[in-house]
């Protein structure tokens, strides 16, 4: 049991319930310690921010605990629950050995992609990892910076010395590409984070919100294991920062294209191989037969290459064509300078033409996962070809293949492309091809978040054809239910970033606004905040751009708003949802304002100004109730007043109004079983299982918990499971809460 008399043990629990209000069980429990810090004290208390404010709001919850026995068996009870919830998958929760792709006890991290079979000289480079890795913990971090230009081979010598000394590292490996789509090209370290903390055991629903505390939790974590972090293509010391230990068993390898000002690590330049293991890389890679038959050309082929592993084995393949054509094939490549650009060349003039077709259009974007439906629209293939196509691409290396099948061009290839591309089709043939692809992931992304969320009210002219027809059985946008169409969108999730920037530069904010409103149901449902932020961003400005509609306007200000709630960035989510409010009076849409008004309501609750919270939703009733028979939103009001339930109860819970709340969240319950809608169905038990829970009718909140377990489940919506195990805990354990221990007997005021 979490001793209720200890302020460091209270400050404890409220420090991991606030760095864990990224996943559904930190957001949940934080506003239930809010309710029971109100009760606790008999007047409103603000969420606190930071140490020094947390340990003033523990003081006042142990000096309630000591003054009445009740209240520190509730305090003790929601402490040991809570812990119990929030701290798995954080330092103390986590099996040693960590976890890895299945995450399962026992399990270790093995992310580093498997080595090349030909790995040739580079005799200099390991040793100087060998002795880096090596050396005895003193104090200082161990980390090594590859460093050479595009196609020299950097990530091959991280990741074989990774292969070679896995058995240093008993505890994994942990591997990264920091490249990411977009002007930047530079992943963000809060997803890197939260790929490594997953892999690491950490759920979804227990990850921090925030880069600093995800860095915090990294290094706990790493602080007792022997571990190989490889960082593939960093773009910048800044963006390296959150993801450096100073753990005495962790080494860190990074590469990048030169030395990084600011980054304290063993600098290690990787150059050109020399002629004899040039020579010898394209004898294993080619074959004897085939160098030897070549030999007449291979002077110039190795001229031209300048040592760069990447156009060696680019130019393999082509030995036999050279030993035919003779040493003047040698110099077709002249005119560019560019080991790694000419190897591209030569591979690209060997395509079919639907490959080279397929080469040129795929990389007007640098789309994170291309498929065959993507290279299709970029094309105007049919998707066969197109698929076959992509995979001649693969097998040319002008392509790298991820372990879900989709690939992704290098950079340098990209470029190469690109300019092919401008060169050979034109400009307006190149902005047709992005314009297809967008349309395709929109069209992509809309049908998903019908089908993911069909009961929510959506904007745009394609959701008022694609919601109300749907798709026949069989057809790609056609899904079985909800949770399958849920994952389709998550999947797609980088491109559909990728298309909203492509939107953007285009300078088409209709387009943009159409795009982020289809990631509704994954930003809702899987979180993904992070992810998700550059989109919301550049909904926020198309919204201001002129002509926009004020309708579109207020979704996409309140969009935003929302992850900005979730990541803790709370004055500027408020001043959205004040913009979105503003957007819709000016529309005239009072079922829009009510969303706004709601959304701010929300917002005061995460904040324990459970009045002020109260207060909004009565006034977004208010709004609801001037809608008539037959304005605008009016199909929308039965559900929309069933949400404002909800909310209403859970405010009125903070505020100890129990009888209240639980009439609130049993009009909720009612309404959402009736439509069958499941998501809110569970949500709804869930709160009112807990209002049972404080009141101490721990019996009648199990089977409402039970029901809201296998729908969850069966909505694929596991990011919202997390409380229902800490609050089944609380219903055999008892909060020891049941009449409302403390000044206010169970409400703020004493009164209802």
């Amino acid at each position: 049991m979490v001793d209720p008399l200890s302020i460091s043990a209270v400050s404890g629990v409220l420090g991991a319930v606030s760095s864990s209000m990224a996943g559904e069980a930190g957001k949940w429990a934080w506003e239930a310690f809010g309710g029971l810090v109100q009760r606790a004290t008999g007047r409103q208390v603000l969420a606190p921010a930071g140490a020094t404010e947390r340990e003033a709001v523990a003081r006042l919850l142990v000096e309630g605990a000591r003054n009445d026995p009740a209240q520190a068996r509730a305090l003790a009870a929601w402490m040991s629950g809570v812990s119990s919830g929030v701290h798995s998958g954080i330092p103390g929760g986590v099996p040693p050995g960590g976890a890895g792709g299945a995450s399962g006890p026992g399990a270790v991290p093995r992310l580093l992609p498997a080595s090349t079979r030909y790995f040739t000289d580079r005799k200099g480079p390991l040793a100087a990892l060998d002795k880096e890795g090596g050396r005895k913990p003193d104090g200082r971090p161990r980390q090594a910076l590859l460093h050479g230009p595009d196609g020299i081979g950097t990530s091959a010598v991280a990741i074989h010395w990774g292969s070679r000394e896995a058995a240093r590292f008993p505890d994994g490996q942990l591997y990264a590409d920091l490249r990411a789509a977009g002007p930047q090209g530079a992943a963000d370290p809060a997803t890197v984070l939260r790929r490594f903390l997953h892999r690491l055991g950490v759920p979804a629903e227990h990850l921090p919100a925030t880069v600093e505390d995800r860095a915090d939790l990294f290094g706990a974590l790493l602080a007792t294991r022997r571990l190989l972090v490889v960082l593939d293509h960093a773009h910048s010391a800044a963006q390296l920062r959150p993801l450096l230990t100073s753990a005495a068993g962790v080494f860190t390898v990074i590469t990048a294209r030169r030395p990084l000002a600011g980054l304290d690590a063993v600098n290690i330049p990787v150059g050109p191989l020399a002629d004899k293991d040039a020579r010898r890389l394209l004898t294993e890679v080619a074959g004897k037969h085939a160098v030897t038959a070549a030999r007449a050309a291979l002077p110039g082929v190795l001229e031209r290459c300048a040592g760069y592993p990447f156009a060696l084995r680019a130019a393999a393949p082509g030995l036999a064509e050279a030993a035919l054509a003779g040493p003047a094939s040698a110099g077709r490549s002249a005119a560019t300078t560019d080991p790694a650009e000419a190897a591209a060349e030569d591979r690209y003039r060997q395509l079919s033409p639907d490959a080279a077709l397929a080469y040129r259009r795929c990389a007007l974007r640098p789309w994170p996962g291309l498929t065959a439906r993507v290279a299709a629209a970029a094309t105007g293939l049919a998707e066969p070809d197109a698929a076959t196509a992509l995979a001649e691409l693969a097998d040319a290396g002008l392509l790298e293949t991820a372990v879900d099948g989709r690939h992704h061009f290098r950079p340098l290839v990209r470029r190469h492309a690109e300019a092919l591309a401008v060169r050979e089709d034109g400009l307006a043939a190149c902005a047709a091809a992005v314009t297809r692809t967008v349309d395709t992931l929109l069209r992509l992304a809309v049908a998903a978040d019908c089908a993911a969320l069909p009961q929510r009210w959506h904007l745009g002219p394609l959701y008022a054809v694609l919601c109300r027809n749907g798709y026949p059985e069989g057809s790609p946008d056609s899904y079985p239910d909800e949770a399958q169409a849920l994952a389709a969108l998550g999947a797609e999730l980088p491109n559909l970033v990728e298309a909203v920037r492509a939107a953007e530069e285009f300078a088409a904010p209709e387009l943009v606004c159409q795009l982020v409103e289809a990631l509704w149901a994954v930003q809702l449902k899987a979180g993904r905040h992070d992810e998700l932020l550059p989109a919301l961003r550049a909904g926020a400005r198309a919204a201001a751009a002129p002509g926009t509609a004020p309708r579109f306007a207020g979704r996409m200000h309140g969009q935003l708003a929302l992850a900005l709630v979730e990541l803790q960035e709370y004055p500027e989510a408020e001043r959205q949802l004040l913009l979105a409010a503003e957007a819709e009076e000016k529309d005239g849409h009072l079922r829009g304002q009510a969303t706004a008004v709601e959304s701010l309501g929300l917002l005061r609750l995460r904040q324990w100004r459970y009045t002020e919270a109260l207060d909004c939703f009565d006034r977004a009733v208010g709004l609801l109730d001037g809608i008539g028979p037959d304005g605008d939103g009016s199909a929308d009001l039965p559900r929309a007043r069933a949400l404002l339930s909800r909310h209403r109860g859970r405010a009125l819970r903070g505020l100890g109004r129990f009888d209240r709340a639980r009439a609130a969240l049993e009009e909720a319950v009612a309404f959402f079983r009736g439509t069958g809608e499941g998501y809110n169905t569970a949500r709804a038990l869930t709160d009112l299982a807990q209002a049972l829970i404080e009141q101490s009718h721990g019996a009648q909140a199990l089977p409402l918990l039970d029901e809201a377990g296998t729908l969850l489940e069966r909505q694929g919506a596991r990011f919202h499971l997390a409380p229902l195990g800490v609050l089944r805990s609380l219903c055999v354990n008892g909060t020891g809460n049941g009449t409302g221990a403390g000044p206010g007997a169970g409400t703020v005021n004493g009164t209802e």
